[in-house]
């Protein structure tokens, strides 16, 4: 993990809870994994959607950071998930973060989530408040 930045790598407790992974990770891209075990399915077991949201939110807050100043924070404020596929349990997920706006005030992020077979499991697009010192 040495050449991801350290705000990347250095990810909040709830992060570690799910078991995130970050690959890679750019100003402009992250990339993470996500081992979808029964501790993160639903009733039909699959990958919970809470977990899928948990994951894509997790992703554009840790892209914002990477885009800002000393001293400046992040916060959502919006966030739109679309689901498509299940997530089979005992498989792994890879969540692929890109930015659709990267303003002064606000960025949007779009995550895909991708099953292990390539096929898109979810699309999730989130705005995220750059918050300045005075704001926090």
């Amino acid at each position: 993990m040495s050449d991801i930045p350290p705000i990347a790598a250095d990810q909040p407790a709830f992060a570690r809870l799910l078991g995130l992974r970050i690959m890679s990770a750019t100003p402009d891209r992250v990339e993470a994994e996500l081992e979808v075990t029964e501790a993160l399915g639903n009733r039909n077991g699959v990958l919970h959607g809470g977990a899928i949201m948990g994951l894509a939110d997790n992703l554009g807050g840790t892209a914002t950071f990477l885009n800002l100043r000393e001293g400046e924070g992040t916060v959502t404020v919006e966030s739109k998930t679309g689901f498509f596929r299940s997530v089979p349990l005992g498989t792994t997920a890879r969540a692929v973060t890109e930015p659709l706006h990267k303003g002064r005030k606000t960025m949007v992020w779009q995550t895909r989530i991708l099953r292990e077979d390539g096929k898109l499991a979810a699309m999730v697009t989130q705005t995220q408040m750059v918050l300045r010192p005075e704001d926090r």
